[in-house]
């Protein structure tokens, strides 16, 4: 069984490497607790918010977190893989270079999220809030956007193959320099009301 802990508070703790396995996390707090090249396997957050933790160059695999909160968190080099953080909310975090394989990122909030040059790859963002985000450069490939929020999305030079675009209005976000594949563009062309023969 996984070792549960529930509405505790974590301030000013080194977690510098912890290996956190097979734990259960409900409804704590962590504030200014370092991270750093933390590694958590099967690991469950459930309604936890974290402030001014670092996450950096940590690493994810299979763990859980629903419902939290990451304030002013730094997610330098941190890789997320086969992770859920369904309805997680992000507010002024950084989060560059963050890599990102696979999970399910429903019902995320990012807006106005710097996400240049972070690699996005086939994980679902069903419904995730990116309006106003800075996805410039950025690896976006096989990811499941349906029903995002993409107003103002900054897309310049990212690639986006393979994703689903259907939530996308090409006329209200930066896309120069954007790749897509020849069936995306089909979809785009559609949306912009052309009929293709």
């Amino acid at each position: 069984m996984p070792e549960l802990t529930e509405d505790a508070t974590f301030r000013n703790e080194d977690w510098y490497g912890e290996e956190l396995v097979d734990r259960h996390f409900v409804g704590c707090e962590f504030f200014d607790v370092d991270l750093t090249e933390a590694v958590s396997r099967g690991a469950v957050f459930t309604g936890c918010t974290f402030g001014n933790v670092l996450f950096n160059a940590s690493r994810h695999v299979d763990s859980v977190f629903t419902r939290c909160v990451f304030r002013r968190c730094n997610f330098f080099e941190a890789e997320f893989t086969g992770c859920k953080l369904i309805g997680s909310t992000f507010v002024e975090c950084d989060l560059r270079p963050m890599v990102v394989d696979g999970g399910d990122w429903s019902f995320v909030a990012l807006p106005g999220a710097d996400l240049r040059g972070v690699r996005l790859t086939g994980v679902r963002m069903r419904e995730a809030d990116l309006t106003r985000a800075n996805l410039t450069g950025a690896t976006v490939t096989g990811v499941d956007l349906s029903g995002a929020q993409l107003l103002n999305v900054r897309l310049g030079g990212a690639d986006l193959r393979g994703s689903d675009l259907t939530a996308l209005d090409p006329t209200v976000v930066e896309r120069a320099g954007a790749i897509v594949d020849a069936e995306q563009a089909i979809v785009i062309a559609q949306v912009l009301g052309f009929r293709i023969g």
